[in-house]
């Protein structure tokens, strides 16, 4: 833990921790009947309609002498920023969930109700891994969080936001930039992953649309025609020395990679590390031409590079440059960039998360990066230390979509423990 954080521990502050832990311990199934509910209120993307599931979680909240904010960004996004406020000067600690979910697939393979059902200690239903069972327990911890606001010093808020699984910047990326209170001193974002992997950082990303032009002619003129396909095909296999591209990435964020790598693919599979660590690229869609015998005068392909912790966007885009620039009729187009992202892994805020996950479940979290995109991304890019520790998911984006009921209301105990930990935690002067 950082050196210059001063941890408050007086007998009244810990009677009151010893307090509050003995509430969320008993109270902790609650969290699966949140759950259920929020899983109750569809929000697909696509459209991304979040509008039905805030309500919800604004009755969910009624009462308990939160302060709620509505902030619709587009006709179909409404997002919400929720205050609880301590008694007395401090810091702020947010939390974060998106709203939004996967679309609703393969429905005759459901074995469960994808609206919601509990079941053999697992809880089913469309999104209750990413992330409606994470945003389930940040409730649960800003409920019991808000009965004891009179001794809190700072605050907690939490972001609940739309316009996620579209990669977009109308949720989390927009409160940043137009709402105070939406930043804080530290995040921990309820994102699908493990309370056993907390992921301190984010490969970056770039999303390219490539287009080439040929000449069309008849098959069985080929000395007449330029065919755009095979200049397609020729720029895709250039692009992929991509992967080659070297990284220098900073010793602590390598160490912690190394590290986890057993713990952490033993749970997202074998070769999580070496992704990590390199450059990725995926043809996403190619299209092209418009009958078999007849020489194609279009083509195009969409592609995703992942950037690893030690690459830039302005590197991979001067590479694509000039790649590019190699294959005549072909032009790049770059639809979406951001820049890898990450808190350095023994940051306060990742050290009281990993301590309060080993308390409640018996395990030794490890720290590692995180392959795929969340909004945790807009928070490091605005300044702010972020971890993620969300729900370990399975069937993610699948049929039968569930998690671990234990393991839903460890998080939710989790989470009220780690704000608790954090506000009463003063840096030194």
């Amino acid at each position: 833990m950082q050196a210059d954080v001063l941890v408050q521990n007086t007998p009244e502050i810990s009677g009151q921790r010893r307090a509050l832990a003995h509430a969320v311990a008993a109270s902790s199934h609650e969290v699966v009947d949140l759950a259920r509910a929020l899983v109750a209120v569809p929000s697909p993307y696509p459209p991304g309609d979040t509008h039905a599931v805030a309500q919800r979680i604004e009755a969910m909240l009624e009462g308990s002498g939160v302060e709620i904010s509505r902030l619709g960004t587009l006709p179909h996004v409404m997002n919400l920023v929720v205050r609880v406020r301590g008694a007395r000067a401090g810091r702020r600690l947010v939390f974060n969930g998106h709203l939004d979910t996967f679309p609703l697939i393969d429905t005759s393979r459901w074995s469960a109700d994808p609206n919601g059902e509990a079941r053999d200690g697992k809880l089913y239903g469309l999104g209750v891994s990413d992330m409606k069972g994470g945003i389930a327990a940040i409730v649960f911890a800003l409920r019991h969080l808000a009965a004891i606001r009179d001794t809190l010093p700072g605050e907690v808020v939490a972001t609940f936001v739309g316009d996620e699984e579209s990669m977009g910047t109308e949720g989390a990326g927009y409160l940043l930039k137009h709402v105070p209170e939406a930043s804080g001193d530290a995040m921990i974002s309820a994102d699908t992953g493990s309370p056993a992997i907390l992921r301190f950082g984010e490969k970056g990303m770039i999303w390219l649309r490539l287009e080439a032009v040929g000449k069309s002619a008849h098959a069985a003129h080929v000395h007449k025609g330029v065919s755009a396909i095979e200049r397609l095909l020729d720029s895709v296999s250039d692009l992929k020395s991509l992967r080659d591209f070297p990284v220098e990435a900073p010793a602590d964020v390598l160490a912690a990679i190394e590290r986890s790598s057993a713990a952490s693919e033993a749970l997202c599979g074998s070769g999580e590390s070496d992704v990590l660590r390199s450059v990725t690229v995926t043809f996403g869609t190619v299209q092209g031409g418009r009958l078999s015998n007849l020489i194609a005068d279009h083509a195009s392909a969409t592609v995703d590079i992942r950037l690893p912790v030690g690459v830039s966007v302005a590197q991979i885009e001067a590479r694509i440059t000039e790649i590019v620039s190699r294959h005549e009729g072909v032009s790049a187009h770059i639809t979406r960039r951001y820049e890898p992202n990450w808190t350095a892994p023994g940051h306060e805020i990742v050290e009281r998360v990993r301590e309060n996950c080993a308390a409640r479940l018996g395990i030794a979290p490890v720290v590692n990066m995180r392959v795929g995109a969340s909004d945790a991304r807009h928070y490091r890019m605005h300044g702010v230390p972020t971890v993620v520790c969300g729900l370990t998911a399975h069937n993610m984006g699948s049929f039968d979509e569930h998690v671990h009921i234990d393991e839903l209301c460890a998080l939710g105990e989790i989470y009220a423990l780690t704000a608790f930990d954090y506000l009463h935690a003063t840096p030194e002067a």
